[in-house]
C-alpha cells in the first residue's frame, strides 16, 4: 500500500524536536530517529549560524516526549 502526502508528513511531524543552538541561541528543527533508543547524543550544526551542536536527546518511550540538551563542541 503506497504512503500518501499526508501520511508521510504526519509520521515526520511526530519524529522532530526543536533544541536551541548553544552558540547563537536560535531554534532549530531536528529529526529523531524513535529506533535508536531512549537516549542518543550526536552532533548536529546548527541551521543559523553552522556550529556544530553536540545534542542529547531523551526520548520516553512510553509517551514518546522528546527533550533535548545542548553544548558547544569546543
Amino acid at each position: 500500500m503506497p504512503h500518501t502526502i499526508e501520511f508521510i508528513a504526519e509520521n515526520l511531524m511526530q519524529n522532530t524536536a526543536e533544541y536551541y543552538c548553544a552558540y547563537c541561541g536560535e531554534p532549530n528543527l531536528t529529526f529523531i530517529d524513535l529506533s535508536a533508543g531512549g537516549q542518543q547524543s550526536y552532533v548536529e550544526d546548527c541551521q543559523v549560524c553552522c556550529n556544530p551542536n553536540i545534542l542529547y536527546v531523551r526520548v520516553d518511550e512510553d509517551t514518546l516526549d522528546i527533550e533535548i540538551d545542548t553544548e558547544s563542541e569546543s
